[in-house]
């Protein structure tokens, strides 16, 4: 995009403005926040400026306005300073405002959206002279306004947050300074295989937490109570156990709870000695400090998922103490996901992370493939 004469054309850029509402109103406005160089660029450019997006999984036959985007086009003139023309009907033709920006309703309430409807691509691709891809979050989806769109513009880019995104991690994965960490949190090992075995083939250190944590001790011959785990993926997580080339730190003592609850009291034991009905919500103090010590190491740390329940406070410290090793670190420090980013907010260490991912599966795909479908259709 920063190469393209933009001046006069109708440029239409599909960012991920995914953030939270409550009550019809945007609670975190992240997103918007990291999409406003883009739309100043193109303003700058003197470029007619179309913005897309899709916001949460609306279903195309039971809409209710509950997942529109107006809300986001009232923020996003707040921050911009200038209009926001909100289209509802955009597919129809787009009615530019001379001054400001337009943004379109929600990409999704469209039923050819995740199904990369061919006509659908064409009409959305129909609407500009020129397609910019700057949605990272959604990168890792073939859908109409994320790959379909590209294929039939008349010029297509991408945008500048989604190279710096792509830049960013593969200054963490591409020859990275060592030592390398990469602490991999979330509940399934299922879901995230691919990516641990990719991080155990360059990384000095793998971190896991959570239920993929407790799938792991499984596999160490540890009694893990009534923790999520997943039984089956043991032989998987014993593979990388014994790998000779990474070092896979586990808990050797965590928070417990009889059950899952807010209300829950935390109780802190050693690994050896889970009860049959206890529930593995959290690494313990020890295990806090292991981990903080291979932080302290790191030339270079890559961090997506907590490790413990986060949203409960008894079950917090593990990921707290972990995040704040992390913010100290003086090497290259990558965040991505949802709710990684969200304890880093939460922790108040954003400006001490040397940088944070707006994407979460597409941050996953993107380390473990090396590349994305976008960037295999551009050419990048």
């Amino acid at each position: 995009m920063e190469t393209l004469d933009l001046h006069g054309k109708r440029t239409m850029i599909r960012l991920d403005l995914n953030v939270p509402l409550k009550n019809g109103a945007v609670i975190s406005d992240a997103r918007i926040m990291a999409s406003l160089p883009t739309i100043q660029m193109a303003l700058d450019k003197g470029a007619n400026v179309i913005l897309l997006s899709h916001l949460g999984r609306p279903d195309p036959e039971k809409l209710d306005g509950s997942f529109s985007l107006e809300p986001v086009a009232e923020r996003l003139q707040e921050i911009l300073g200038i209009r926001v023309s909100f289209q509802s009907n955009w597919l129809e033709g787009i009615d530019h405002p001379s001054d400001g920006v337009t943004l379109c309703e929600n990409v999704r309430y469209h039923s050819g959206e995740k199904k990369n409807d061919k006509s659908l691509s064409q009409k959305i691709a129909g609407l500009c002279d020129v397609y910019v891809m700057d949605a990272f979050g959604a990168s890792h989806r073939k859908h109409s306004s994320t790959y379909g769109a590209l294929q039939y513009a008349k010029e297509r880019c991408i945008g500048p947050l989604l190279s710096n995104e792509v830049n960013s991690i593969k200054k963490a994965i591409d020859g990275p300074k060592s030592p390398v960490t990469a602490i991999i949190g979330g509940a399934k090992v299922s879901s995230k295989l691919g990516v641990i075995e990719k991080f155990s083939s360059f990384c000095d250190h793998v971190i896991v937490g959570g239920g993929i944590a407790n799938t792991f001790l499984l596999a160490s011959g540890k009694e893990v109570g009534a923790s999520l785990a997943e039984p089956e993926m043991v032989d998987a997580a014993k593979n990388i156990l014994q790998m000779d080339n990474v070092n896979v730190p586990l808990p050797v003592d965590v928070r417990v709870a009889k059950e899952f609850s807010g209300e829950a009291v935390a109780t802190i034991k050693s690994i050896d000695d889970i009860e049959k009905d206890e529930l593995i919500l959290d690494i313990g103090p020890q295990t806090a400090e292991a981990y903080c010590n291979i932080i302290n190491e790191t030339s270079t740390t890559i961090w997506n998922g907590p490790l413990g329940v986060f949203e409960f406070k008894a079950f917090s410290e593990g990921t707290a103490a972990l995040g704040h090793a992390v913010s100290e670190n003086q090497g290259f420090t990558i965040v991505g996901g949802g709710d990684t980013v969200a304890v880093v907010e939460a922790l108040g260490i954003t400006k001490k992370i040397s940088y944070i991912s707006t994407g979460g599966g597409a941050f996953l795909d993107f380390v473990q493939n090396g590349s994305l479908p976008i960037l295999d259709l551009l050419g990048e």
